[in-house]
């Protein structure tokens, strides 16, 4: 028996905010979060803005030791699940830890650590390399530190899959919940590679924005968008069995329905530029949820600001939608605002979406000033609208070819 996953908690730190609330009352305002990058000297580097997290308290949710101990992209994942844990009101002697996984990404791991611990041993020789270097560095951490603190003892995962990481893994814990292997999951991503290494990196693959503005730099399917702005954080959703959250009085947020994942088999970087694997997960996600094409009342879409990507996804949506009913949907991408969170961003898009369900609000697409005739789909363009909608979709497409599309449903009590 298939059994109904619903979300009972969530939380979140962004580059506009560092709580569910204010990430999503920035989503609503239309607040851009990118800025001059503060973390290095940029004055060597073409590339001068990022999305960074900003006045976080790490210490309102572990100790110094902690975060010592991990690289900014764990201490990133726990405060965002220990956010999503209380939010979720779970109470852990009361409930089965072995029916209790944690499913969460990164797309680059401890990049940072890396970087830093490579520089010691070029200059200071092996002896001085911290001794925590592997478990600082390695992507499993914030799933492994996540379930450390709740004492979760059912699956622990970390799923990689580039950009499209947070969205696998939630999709995978809806259906680890669906079939029944768990009763609760916490699930989702975080990243941490705005430092100098991942911005060499991704600006020599020519794939940030050069652009000197922060706030014009991220413009998601305008015609004059140059290349996608780095941002950090994490998004953690708790998804629950539907009667083991009502059995304990838990608030529901929404319910996940569908999810689609599919292969490119393309190239390492550019995604297919007839969207056809981007589509097909669309579609998967669409029949997984048995709704019909006309039933959905949003799509949150991964919407990179670069040139490949926002065609190819706008050719994706017509192509699993149709022409007519495409343009009749209407599509933003958040990351205008801000900026692409690697393995993190289908983890604050899919928040984006339950939250857009729950309060009938359309966050809007900054920076949409030039229409482009590759990109003639409803984009929400600068201000967010009401929409009294029941279901919504995440589309997160990764280096590698991956897509993943999960499909959520507004909550109405039954």
């Amino acid at each position: 028996m298939e059994r109904r996953v619903v979300v009972t908690g969530m939380g979140a730190i962004t580059p506009i905010g560092n709580t569910v609330e204010e990430y999503w009352n920035g989503l609503k305002s239309g607040v851009c979060g990118i800025d001059y990058i503060k973390k290095f000297d940029t004055s060597e580097f073409k590339v001068k803005i990022a999305g960074e997290v900003k006045d976080f308290d790490s210490e309102r949710y572990m100790t110094k030791k902690d975060v010592k101990r991990n690289d900014p992209y764990a201490v990133y994942a726990l405060a965002a699940g220990v956010q999503a844990f209380e939010d979720s009101g779970l109470d852990m002697e009361k409930t089965d830890a072995e029916r209790v996984g944690v499913i969460v990404g990164s797309g680059v791991g401890g990049l940072m650590t890396m970087e830093e611990q490579v520089t010691r041993l070029r200059e200071k020789g092996p002896a001085r390399v911290s001794p925590m270097f592997i478990t600082m560095t390695i992507g499993n951490m914030a799933a492994g530190n996540i379930a450390i603190r709740i004492g979760a003892k059912g699956v622990c995962e970390d799923i990689v899959t580039a950009c499209t990481t947070g969205t696998n893994c939630i999709g995978r814990a809806f259906r680890d919940i669906k079939h029944g292997y768990l009763d609760v999951c916490l699930a989702g991503g975080a990243e941490a590679a705005i430092c100098e290494i991942g911005v060499a990196g991704f600006t020599n693959l020519t794939a940030l924005t050069t652009e000197a503005d922060p706030k014009k730099a991220c413009r998601p399917f305008d015609k004059e968008r140059s290349g996608f702005v780095m941002g950090d954080g994490s998004g953690i959703l708790v998804l629950e069995e539907l009667e083991h959250a009502k059995a304990r009085g838990a608030k529901i947020y929404g319910e996940v329905v569908g999810y689609g994942a599919t292969a490119d088999a393309y190239h390492v970087t550019l995604p297919d530029p007839e969207g056809n694997g981007a589509a097909r997960a669309i579609r998967l996600a669409l029949d997984e949820a048995g709704i019909s094409p006309e039933q959905v009342g949003y799509i949150n879409a991964h919407g990179t600001s670069t040139h490949a990507n926002d065609a190819g996804e706008t050719k994706a949506i017509k192509q699993a939608f149709g022409d007519e009913l495409a343009k009749k949907i209407p599509v933003s991408s958040t990351k205008s605002m801000t900026g692409h969170l690697l393995g993190a961003a289908g983890a604050i898009e899919a928040i984006a979406c339950v939250k857009a369900l729950e309060e009938g609000f359309l966050p809007p697409t900054i920076n949409y000033h030039v229409p482009d005739e590759e990109c003639d789909l409803d984009y929400i363009p600068n201000e967010g609208r009401n929409a009294d909608i029941m279901y919504a979709l995440s589309d997160s497409l990764g280096f590698g070819g991956h897509n993943g599309v999960l499909c959520f449903k507004k909550w109405t009590g039954e």
